[in-house]
């Protein structure tokens, strides 16, 4: 599957995208803040993950910022996973990208596909020392539950505070009301 936003391609990995995602993950940064990530994360680990099937119920995507000089430059992955009974949103971005809006915007695509896909609910969550990344989940729609659970870190080697998110699929796309989103014929 394949998704174009307002300023980023969304597209499934391929084995070999793996030295790409290996420069921009393999920061100490960005994987402290992921839960199924360790640390040091090594080439064997990004050759695992960009070799990953796609589950067409649970897709996942490298986030690209598509420009006219060269081709389209990963900047991160974002998708959806099982954990448990619920569908979870999980996401990263290359620090280089960070407080630019781009995980906000994927976030909002991988959203509308999870809607399209059936979920009636998502969830997702953000260690508590990662603000950041409660933020782009407020932005993409997400409000936070009120719990607090303790996730294992992998790269932290320990349980860490996550604050809980959730969004309600079930309501309708509002998007034909938004006077913005219309096009003149």
């Amino acid at each position: 599957m394949f998704m174009r936003s307002e300023r980023l391609f969304l597209r499934p990995g391929w084995p070999e995208d793996w030295e790409e995602l290996l420069g921009r993950v393999a920061d100490e940064a960005v994987v402290k803040n992921l839960a199924k990530a360790p640390w040091p994360y090594t080439d064997d680990d990004a050759r695992w993950f960009a070799s990953q099937p796609q589950d067409q119920r649970l897709p996942h995507f490298f986030i690209t910022l598509p420009t006219s000089a060269e081709p389209a430059r990963l900047i991160g992955c974002i998708g959806l996973a099982q954990d448990g009974d619920a569908v979870e949103l999980g996401y990263w971005l290359g620090r280089e990208h960070w407080g630019k809006g781009y995980a906000s915007e994927a976030a909002r695509a991988v959203i509308n596909v999870a809607r399209v896909l059936g979920h009636k609910r998502l969830v997702a969550g953000h260690f508590i020392d990662n603000p950041a990344s409660g933020r782009v989940l407020r932005k993409a729609g997400f409000r936070p539950t009120g719990q607090i659970l303790q996730r294992f870190s992998l790269a932290r080697g320990t349980e860490v505070a996550s604050i809980e998110h959730e969004l309600d699929l079930v309501e309708p796309c509002r998007c034909d009301d938004d006077p913005s989103l219309m096009r003149a014929a």
